[in-house]
């Protein structure tokens, strides 16, 4: 059975040469090709290809008749007639080039005869850097070395290793491109000072190299093997005494550790002689994951240094907490008799925690006397207490862990904003990044002893309460860069605490990590018709789409189908929820167009949603009942002055037309001239006290009046009577009071005040001499009052005169009547007389009564 296996064996390895070799006498079963000197050339060298026929393979008996083509990769180089074609080929590059003979007959297709491949290269380079390692005392000694340059030629390297009692070791590569070599064998440390020698040389068709000896000892050569089985122990569960444990070779002298906390970048080193796998850590931090690496060598100042070990991740033991918490708080009144105080304080770090923190310890605590002790236990970093307005409180909380409590912080509950002379001025907000926001602040007037920033998101999605957050500030810092809890595109308010004692002072702003316009405008989801305009009602646009702080909102209206540009209202936007705007401007009876924008730092939104209103309401009567109100109320004022109620009639009067010439009634029939008499005797006054000479109703004397009378005098009236007849009816009544008696100088200072009304002539006596116009006046009886032909019109200013008067000073002084008219006076003329030079008292009497 053996022996027929064997036999199998052998007929296929026959089988295959034969066919291999068919195959190549196929390929080049017309010609050669031969190659001088050598299919393998060093770089430089020139090669010579010969190619030939064989007998009877040509295109035909001629032998002119056939064309042999030389290839170069494809490239024709050469072509000859004939059987054979000869050509020299120089400067080929480094590597394999192929070479290919064909022969073309008269048709178009070529035969291939043969081809060859030329190798270029050079001569190995001497190798370099020979060094040899032995991994462990137990493991084998491997040597590496630069090959230098390529030869682009298989290259053979040879390690020999030479050492004391004749050892002698060879060892050759069998690969490409090799640069190390693994010898197998192992060496002893017997002697660790005895020396060995490495050499390596290389090998190719062009020549050979060999590397300069490395000499070295067993104690240069051996690399340790990396400490194992590392572990770290804690005397009594504490950091203060740790001891670290490893395993190494029997012959390591000197050993390196390396360890630092988990989330440290540098590295703490320490070197340890003679360690025998163990040393004592005094620096490390509680509740710290650490992780630590080591590694050995054989001696101080030979040999090499083993590869790190595995690395050893541990966290260290708890202690008592180390740091105190940074405490904030924030008070609400809740009614005039209520508080709400709500505490915040931030996690202490690691170091300062110093383990797991368990729970918090929290003491509000009345600081007048201490009657009230409030104490509760937590796991937040918040509580909330609802305590009297009444009192001081103050605060305390320190953290726990299973150690121990830290120190309590203690702060005293004031009004953060209670102070005014300690708020920050001209304090503003901007953006740097989009990560956080600059606050600056100007110090206020009085000393401070820190400043606290404090920010939150003014609108959290989902309408859930934001997380406060704050730092402190020494008194000497005018800004603060904020980035804990900075999201961009979102608004935030800020305020600055100015501290100083048990007082502070805030003020507050509203900042963003950088803005854009906002996404879209506010939803206008009614409009309702008010007494002052119409009321428009909006939704507030979500926060993830305010894109910033709002700065203003804006209301655009115009009427429907009109082309014209929309007016607009800015309102600026108010911390206090804000989501209706009362406008006054519009017209009733219009249908109108409304929508609504916001505005942030870094422009405009788009529109929001278009409403239609049509306001049905009347028109709007302020504008003329205010007008109308403050008129009526200086008329009353006006006329409740005597001065101006003896004028307006007079002014009325001036402004009837000419063109009116209403019949002015007779006295003589009228009541009062019948009643007068009657009057007279009842009022029991002496004439003699009216006028300096006194006449009885049945002897008149002519008097000539000479002098206009321009007003008159307050004395001859009765407080309750009108100051003026009204026009057309005449005088319908007689006055008496106190003041009606006069003595005859006020009688002609007070006459004088007449002519406002009418304009008399005024008459002397038959004793009275011109430029005397204090002569006496006499008052006629009511029987010798004339009809009304003996009434003079009102414009009395066109009759001619026929007398000059005697000039008074006084009426000099005194404003000269104007008569005017607002129609035209061309067809008036004033009535003439025809009762000569003078006038006399037979043909016009008139009682006092009669001048009013």
């Amino acid at each position: 059975m053996a022996c027929a296996v064997r036999g199998c064996s052998l007929a296929f390895i026959c089988i295959t040469t034969w066919l291999l070799v068919k195959a190549k006498i196929d390929v080049c079963k017309r010609g050669g090709v031969t190659v001088k000197p050598s299919h393998v050339i060093s770089l430089g060298s020139a090669v010579n290809i010969s190619c030939s026929l064989k007998p009877k393979q040509g295109c035909s008996s001629y032998s002119s008749s056939n064309k042999l083509i030389l290839y170069k990769f494809y490239r024709k180089i050469h072509f000859h007639h004939g059987l054979t074609l000869s050509s020299q080929v120089t400067d080929l590059p480094l590597g394999t080039t192929v070479f290919v003979c064909k022969l073309a007959c008269r048709s178009s297709d070529e035969i291939r005869i043969c081809g060859a491949e030329i190798s270029v290269g050079v001569v190995p380079e001497q190798p370099q850097n020979v060094s040899c390692t032995q991994k462990g005392e137990h493991g084998t000694v491997a040597c590496t070395w630069d090959r230098g340059r390529d030869t682009h030629l298989y290259t053979a390297y040879t390690v020999q290793l030479n050492g004391p009692k004749n050892l002698t070791w060879q060892k050759q590569c069998t690969y490409h491109f090799c640069d190390h070599l693994d010898l197998g064998i192992n060496l002893i440390p017997e002697s660790p000072e005895s020396s060995y020698t490495a050499m390596v040389t290389a090998i190719n068709r062009l020549g050979s190299s060999s590397s300069l000896p490395s000499t070295f000892t067993f104690l240069d050569i051996v690399k340790p093997l990396p400490p194992w089985d590392i572990r770290i122990k804690f005397l009594n569960a504490s950091v203060r005494r740790c001891t670290l444990y490893w395993r190494d070779e029997g012959m390591v002298l000197l050993n390196q550790l390396k360890y630092r906390a988990n989330n440290g970048r540098s590295w703490n080193m320490v070197n340890v002689t003679n360690a025998k796998g163990r040393y004592d850590l005094l620096d490390l931090k509680p509740y710290t994951e650490y992780e630590f690496q080591i590694a050995s060598k054989l001696h101080l100042h030979k040999g090499s240094w083993s590869d790190w070990s595995q690395t050893l991740r541990t966290k260290t033991p708890e202690e008592e907490p180390a740091g105190m918490l940074d405490v904030w708080y924030m008070k609400q009144h809740i009614d005039y008799n209520r508080q709400q105080i709500s505490l915040f304080w931030k996690n202490l770090s690691v170091s300062e925690a110093r383990g797991k923190i368990l729970h918090y310890q929290v003491t509000l605590q009345e600081m007048a006397g201490g009657k009230a002790t409030l104490q509760n236990i937590t796991e937040h970093t918040s509580w909330t207490w609802v305590v009297p307005r009444a009192g001081s409180w103050a605060v305390t909380v320190s953290a726990a862990n299973s150690k121990g409590s830290s120190l309590p912080t203690r702060i005293n509950i004031t009004d953060l904003c209670g102070a005014g002379l300690l708020a920050p001025r001209r304090v503003s907000a901007h953006s740097e990044d989009v990560d956080n926001i600059v606050v600056t602040w100007e110090p206020p007037g009085r000393a401070v002893q820190e400043y606290v920033v404090e920010w939150q998101e003014l609108h959290p999605e989902g309408g859930t309460q934001p997380p406060l957050n704050w730092l402190r500030s020494p008194s000497s810092s005018v800004s603060a860069l904020i980035s804990e809890n900075i999201k961009p595109h979102v608004c935030y308010e800020i305020h600055v605490y100015a501290l100083s004692g048990d007082q502070a002072g805030c003020s507050s702003i509203r900042g963003s990590s950088k803005c854009k316009a906002p996404l879209n405008g506010p939803h206008i989801n009614a409009i309702t018709e008010e007494k002052r305009g119409i009321l428009i009602s909006w939704n507030r646009i979500p926060a993830q789409e305010q894109m910033g702080c709002i700065l203003h909102y804006r209301i655009y209206w115009k009427e429907r189908d009109s082309d014209s540009q929309p007016r607009l209202c800015e309102i600026p936007y108010k911390r206090v929820s804000q989501n209706s705007h009362l406008i006054n401007s519009l017209q009733p009876g219009v249908t109108y167009i409304l929508w609504m924008t916001a505005l942030t730092a870094a422009g405009e939104s788009p529109g929001g949603n278009e409403r239609e209103f049509y306001l049905q309401g009347k028109a709007n009567w302020s504008a003329f009942v205010a007008p109308s109100i403050c008129i009526a109320v200086i008329t009353v004022g006006i006329f409740s002055v005597c001065y101006y109620r003896q004028k307006v009639p007079v002014l009325l009067s001036a402004l009837r037309p000419q063109w009116y010439s209403r019949e002015i009634p007779d006295p003589a029939n009228s009541t009062w001239a019948k009643k007068y008499p009657i009057m007279e005797e009842k009022t029991h006054l002496p004439v003699d006290r009216f006028l300096t000479a006194a006449h009885t109703p049945e002897e008149p004397e002519t008097v000539v009046i000479d002098e206009v009378i321009h007003q008159v005098a307050p004395a001859f009236r009765h407080p309750h009577c009108p100051k003026w007849p009204e026009r057309g009816q005449g005088v319908r009544g007689h006055c008496t009071s106190e003041e009606d008696i006069a003595p005859p100088r006020a009688l002609t200072a007070e006459a004088r005040q007449l002519g406002d009304l009418y304009k008399v002539l005024g008459g002397r006596g038959p004793d009275s001499k011109p430029g005397n116009p204090g002569s006496p006046l006499t008052v006629l009886p009511v029987d010798f009052l004339p009809t009304h032909e003996g009434y003079l019109p009102s414009n009395i200013d066109y009759l001619p005169s026929h007398e000059a008067p005697v000039p008074d000073p006084l009426e000099e002084l005194e404003p000269q009547h104007i008569s005017f008219s607002v129609f035209p006076s061309s067809s008036l003329h004033p009535l003439s007389f025809s009762c000569g030079e003078k006038l006399t008292l037979d043909q016009l009497k008139m009682g006092c009564g009669s001048l009013m």
